[in-house]
């Protein structure tokens, strides 16, 4: 009897969970307005301060959209943008961008030793955490824990949320305000050899 009502309620859980995901190919034909920026495989070169998307897990994306459209994420270039679409419209998309290929950049070779050490070993006498401990040695995130994808990731957007973070301009990392933690223990200098490096990890 045990083994039955575990049985259901794992079937159940499984059915939920799949109800409560994107559909990726609805998605691709949501994201008209997205690709202007964004690109439609999300990877964006108009302009290296706005993010790239494709290969970056669902839920994570998810939740930076419903953080953007209540205020929780204040992003201008955002606003009213995604205020006319529904939890699911935004689930759809989040899936279409996930199930894309992220590409690559390359790393500043007089910036990639420093910015490795920090992304490695972080700075252990100021309290500062190795970012790898988080979002994986090879910068891929852990998108269940909604840790995003790093790896490839334009120096110029990374270089931008760090220093938000750090300046209190952007704070939806939660109670536990990791990011804001982390950030203010980095130096610009730190920022922009950590962003390099990671614009070429892969």
């Amino acid at each position: 009897m045990n083994k039955l009502v575990v049985s259901l309620l794992l079937s159940l859980g499984i059915t939920g969970l799949a109800h409560a995901a994107g559909d990726a190919e609805a998605g691709k034909n949501k994201i008209l307005m997205c690709q202007a920026c964004h690109g439609a495989d999300g990877n964006t070169t108009l302009m290296p301060t706005y993010p790239k998307l494709g290969g970056q897990g669902a839920n994570y994306l998810f939740k930076q959209m419903l953080d953007i459209k209540t205020g929780e994420r204040p992003v201008v270039e955002m606003t009213g943008m995604l205020d006319a679409m529904s939890d699911q419209d935004m689930k759809d998309i989040a899936a279409w961008y996930a199930s894309q290929k992220g590409t690559t950049g390359y790393a500043d070779p007089e910036l990639a030793e420093r910015g490795e050490a920090l992304f490695r070993g972080g700075k252990l006498a100021d309290g500062m955490p190795a970012c790898s401990g988080c979002h994986s040695p090879d910068g891929a995130g852990l998108d269940l824990a909604r840790y995003p994808k790093l790896s490839g990731q334009h120096a110029d957007y990374i270089a931008k949320q760090l220093t938000d973070f750090r300046e209190g301009d952007r704070y939806n990392d939660g109670d536990a305000m990791t990011m804001r933690d982390v950030a203010e223990k980095l130096s610009n200098k730190d920022i922009k050899a950590l962003a390099s490096y990671i614009q070429g990890l892969h």
